[in-house]
């Protein structure tokens, strides 16, 4: 991010929004009402409508949308169009698994994504082996929040960038265990939903003061029509591949993360849950698109030509700076956007951190090596499981942005999570209806499509043919899936509780 020093007042301003956050966590300790996994990970009877859409709103929409969204745009011009179409699309899967999936999750009182698993399949290392995925896929994208909180951080100081990063990393990732710690979901959930409301306010200001600050979308059009043609023409086939290809992982990676599971099973009632994602269909019109819009104006601007592609992470961070030396009211505006920065920074990786300390608790050390502890015990070991994942992913934060320009981009993280999660697709949606699929099918399947998708990644199938490596991964896996249980041996069992 570039650097846009704040002064007193604009740094109070948001320290006193971070020290709020504390607040809220101890309010939802106060209103625990067991220690119990249950009322750390799922608050208890559940979250309503208003909580139910802003916690999802706020954790699908992250730094990935405000520094990759409008990065990725900046580079490629409005072919970025398809993240709208992509993150409708994950609402599209959520209808065809999450209504029986609730149902079940409510009478049998799952707390993680692999508690499903588990109990549709019976098959031990297929559970172990989908947490271990589900864990490494969103502890990834954990180190891509970090990341972007340390960067944030960075560009508002006047620090030392390197020592600022770290600063901004090891700051903001504290504030946040300091208020899961205090009060679970529960306290996750209602930041989330102060978060959210930011957030909307934030895209909203950022809008606004782009298109007031750069002119409007038809002159950034006519501007790239002349300078950039690539960046406003129609996609050529590669291009078009890589379109649908987004459409397809990030539709079914999206709808697999365990955070957004987790959220299905805390949904209070059906109806809860049916007007949560029936919502949710509208919101990439008040995220994502804005932010296209946002980078397609950034990559017009004349004030921004010196930006390279690789410098394209900072483009966000480069607005902002532009913007708010306009006047004092445009510099508060921009305060207030940096505020929704960090809402959507750290509502993401709250929630994702929460799920990781689930699994890692109840998927592995309750279900492999302690069966016998207690639920006290279980949610100690989940508190001290939150700390040290967040120590090991700002260590792994931190290493990665010494490595300078060769450093990931953060789209780069997102593409790699969403070709893992998605290989869970058989196990949660084609198991859910298919009474034919046998235990050991997904088991064999996940393991294959895995193995390919880690094996493709050399080859760059996305930059080469314009195909996620998760799809060629996802195919073999359907492939084995659907070959195991059509083989004459050993009995299917079929879906419990979706009929």
């Amino acid at each position: 991010m570039s650097n846009i020093p704040l002064g007193p007042a604009e740094l109070g301003f948001i320290a006193v929004y971070l020290l709020s956050l504390i607040g809220i966590g101890y309010w939802g300790m106060r209103a625990r009402t067991e220690n119990s996994l249950k009322d750390f990970y799922l608050a208890g009877s559940g979250v309503g409508f208003l909580v139910l859409v802003l916690t999802l709103y706020a954790t699908q929409y992250s730094g990935n949308t405000l520094f990759a969204f409008t990065g990725k745009t900046f580079r490629i011009g409005y072919a970025w169009l398809m993240s709208v179409h992509f993150m409708m699309a994950i609402i599209v899967v959520y209808l065809v698994f999450a209504p029986g999936l609730h149902r079940l999750a409510k009478r049998e009182t799952f707390i993680t994504p692999a508690d499903y698993l588990e109990h549709r399949f019976r098959h031990r290392p297929y559970t172990v082996l989908a947490s271990i995925t589900m864990v490494v896929a969103i502890g990834n994208f954990l180190i891509a929040q970090l990341s972007a909180m340390g960067l944030l951080l960075q560009g508002m100081t006047t620090f030392d960038p390197r020592t600022a990063f770290v600063a901004g990393v090891i700051l903001l990732a504290v504030i946040m265990l300091v208020y899961e710690t205090l009060g679970g979901f529960r306290a996750v959930a209602w930041t989330d939903m102060i978060q959210g409301g930011i957030l909307m306010v934030g895209f909203a200001i950022l809008l606004f003061v782009v298109l007031d600050q750069f002119g409007g979308l038809a002159k950034s059009y006519e501007a790239l029509k002349e300078t950039r043609p690539d960046k406003v023409a129609a996609p050529d086939a590669l291009g078009i591949r890589r379109w649908f290809s987004y459409i397809v992982v990030v539709g079914i990676g999206g709808a697999l993360y365990p955070q957004a599971i987790q959220r299905i099973y805390a949904a209070r009632s059906q109806r809860v849950l049916r007007n949560g994602v029936a919502t949710m269909a509208f919101l990439p019109l008040t995220a994502s698109l804005i932010a296209v819009l946002v980078g397609v104006t950034a990559a017009a601007s004349p004030e921004l030509a010196t930006l390279t592609d690789a410098d394209s992470d900072r483009v966000f961070g480069e607005v902002c700076r532009i913007v708010m030396d306009e006047s004092p009211f445009h510099r508060w505006l921009v305060v207030v956007l940096l505020a929704a920065v960090l809402a959507a920074l750290m509502s993401t990786a709250d929630s994702v951190l929460l799920s990781i300390s689930s699994m890692l608790t109840k998927d592995i050390y309750h279900r492999q090596i302690n069966p016998a502890a207690s639920e006290a015990r279980l949610t100690l070991i989940g508190k001290s499981m939150s700390w040290i994942v967040v120590t090991i992913m700002a260590a792994v934060a931190i290493y990665l942005n010494s490595l300078g320009d060769n450093k990931p981009t953060l789209v780069k993280l997102m593409d790699m999570k969403f070709d893992m999660l998605m290989q869970l697709g058989p196990g949660f949606i084609l198991g859910a209806h298919w009474r034919g699929i046998k235990p050991s099918a997904p088991f064999w399947g996940l393991l294959c499509g895995l193995t390919l998708v880690f094996a493709l990644y050399p080859a760059g199938t996305l930059t080469n043919c314009g195909i996620h490596a998760g799809i060629f991964g996802l195919a073999l896996n359907l492939a084995v899936v659907v070959a195991i249980s059509k083989w004459p041996l050993s009995q299917a069992q079929p879906p419990k509780g979706f009929a």
